[in-house]
């Protein structure tokens, strides 16, 4: 263990896990998202991030060259209550650098907005969007964080009823399962250094409205995946969600497809965002980065079966 991922560790869970457990709104919890984003990891120099005139706000970042008629639609996490384009340019410059590839990333409605199913369908609109602009579905690769992890798999599985097949996904430390069934909901509420447990059920109704939770759209962990391209699953062994990318990973390989779950000890939920500080945080972008470059080659030799 790097002393700095120790040093994250004691700030989050002394310094940040307890303002979590008292914020009074999700407007109050966006706003200090946004503040400490750049905080948590500085976008590289030179990192481009342009908007686009899209049906839904939407950014094409990028750092250093990248790759012609590739891209990575990256729906970012925040628990549908925060998260940005611009809050991410400190990870995604990293993955954009480190694979050599443009990243799109949506600002899909947040609950404060929209209730449910709006980031799915924002989501949806962001992928019409680069297939209406000249990308073909091989030459997009889905890609999501925590809540945006979970999307992005939910987009994936409506894509693929349609005949519509990315080029891959990648998916860090996804929330699959808004019914919060998840064994280490429990077993690692304590463990885990920056989610309060107790919160996520508030989160989940505030969010879907009255929604079944069991929806796809909102848990694609019951969702059906016919002929699923390459997937990559990051989680760390201690965080509440590891049993939804347990649990993902062998529902995607039930259908066939090509999975792995790679597990990280003692890091915390969606350490990539780290990366400027973490040294596990860049290591686990540089994998991201080399699936997303196999993925788009069309070739992953020795891509497996889920670890656990």
């Amino acid at each position: 263990m790097s002393w700095q991922r120790r040093a994250v560790n004691a700030w989050m869970r002394y310094g940040m896990k307890p303002v979590l457990q008292c914020t009074s709104s999700p407007e109050l919890a966006r706003k200090s998202f946004e503040l400490a984003a750049p905080l948590f990891c500085p976008a590289l120099p030179f990192t481009r991030l342009l908007r686009r005139p899209a049906p839904v706000p939407l950014y094409l970042l990028s750092a250093g060259r990248t790759r012609n008629r590739q891209i990575i639609l990256f729906l970012h996490g925040g628990a549908y209550l925060a998260g940005s384009a611009r809050a991410y340019q400190g990870m995604l410059s990293r993955l954009s650098f480190a694979a050599g590839v443009e990243i799109a990333v949506p600002d899909y409605r947040l609950l404060q907005e929209a209730p449910f199913p709006a980031a799915f369908e924002d989501a949806r609109a962001a992928w019409r969007y680069l297939r209406c602009t000249g990308y073909g579905a091989d030459g997009i690769l889905l890609a999501g964080d925590s809540a945006g992890g979970g999307l992005a798999l939910a987009l994936l599985a409506g894509l693929l009823a349609e005949g519509e097949r990315p080029a891959g996904l990648i998916a860090l430390s996804p929330w699959c399962d808004l019914t919060l069934s998840g064994a280490s909901i429990k077993v690692n509420r304590f463990r885990d250094v920056i989610i309060p447990a107790g919160r996520m059920k508030e989160a989940v109704d505030q969010y879907l409205a009255g929604a079944d939770p069991a929806d796809v759209r909102a848990s694609p962990l019951f969702a059906e995946f016919a002929n699923p391209p390459p997937v990559l699953i990051q989680a760390g062994d201690t965080e509440v969600l590891l049993s939804d990318a347990q649990r993902m990973a062998r529902r995607l390989e039930e259908t066939g497809g090509a999975v792995r779950l790679s597990l990280w000890p003692d890091v915390p939920h969606v350490w990539q965002f780290m990366a400027g500080h973490l040294p596990e945080g860049q290591a686990a972008l540089d994998e991201a980065a080399a699936f997303a470059i196999s993925a788009f080659d069309g070739g992953l030799p020795g891509w497996g079966q889920p670890e656990t």
